[in-house]
């Protein structure tokens, strides 16, 4: 079961973000998310969330700063995506994007397949970053060096 995040749920999503990514925000193109802030839906399964999509909603569009799956190729990230996927299409908002790294090609993938189109390349916007987050480590998935962001579209 999928269910919008709300006062009651928000600080079990506070504390599983946090575990997950070591801190209570993240960056995106020089701009810091903090958790607190941030929408989010959870999928929920027998009592314990398993899910986590977060976004934000600013200027009539949605960026999607976070999804973490528990349970790996289960279709919970599918779902989380198609969540959100529906809200931009309900609401009429004008773009729903998100930012990933160059080291992140499972995430590349996954996007790709559920219609995201990469439209940008910030070439070494990780320096930026580690400005803001000197947590970023500087080797990724598969040791690749993380040096740039890449923004992928979702277009209705």
């Amino acid at each position: 079961m999928i269910k919008r995040v709300n006062k009651d749920l928000k600080s079990n999503v506070k504390k599983i973000f946090t575990e997950c990514w070591n801190t209570d925000f993240m960056v995106s193109k020089s701009k810091v998310h903090y958790i607190d802030n941030l929408e989010s839906f959870v999928y929920i399964k027998n009592k314990e969330i398993i899910g986590i999509i977060t976004f934000t909603i600013d200027n009539n569009e949605i960026e999607i700063v976070s999804l973490d799956s528990f349970i790996e190729n289960k279709g919970i990230g599918t779902a989380l995506i198609n969540e959100v996927i529906e809200l931009f299409r309900s609401y009429q908002y004008n773009k729903l994007w998100l930012i990933t790294t160059n080291d992140n090609l499972n995430a590349l993938k996954f996007y790709q397949k559920r219609g995201f189109i990469i439209t940008d390349i910030y070439i070494n916007a990780i320096e930026k970053s580690r400005k803001l987050k000197p947590s970023i480590p500087i080797l990724g998935y598969d040791n690749i060096a993380i040096l740039h962001e890449i923004q992928l579209n979702y277009y209705k």
